[in-house]
């Protein structure tokens, strides 16, 4: 039976941490700035977390 291959989409855009958790970057940061808020550039230039609702159906595309 063949390997199973990683999601190419997902592994650009998503990292497993060391605690199983799993790191993302906002959207809305890529173009149109100039009308967004110092405040919320700044904000959304953090990374966050997948939600745990998400984990589940990102894990799979990641761990195959």
């Amino acid at each position: 039976m063949p390997k199973m291959k990683t999601n190419s989409g997902a592994k650009k855009r998503f990292v497993l941490t060391g605690s199983g958790k799993i790191k993302r970057k906002h959207a809305f940061l890529r173009h149109i700035l100039t009308k967004k808020g110092t405040k919320q550039k700044r904000n959304l230039s953090h990374s966050g977390l997948v939600h745990p609702h998400d984990e589940r159906q990102v894990h799979n595309l990641l761990v195959k």
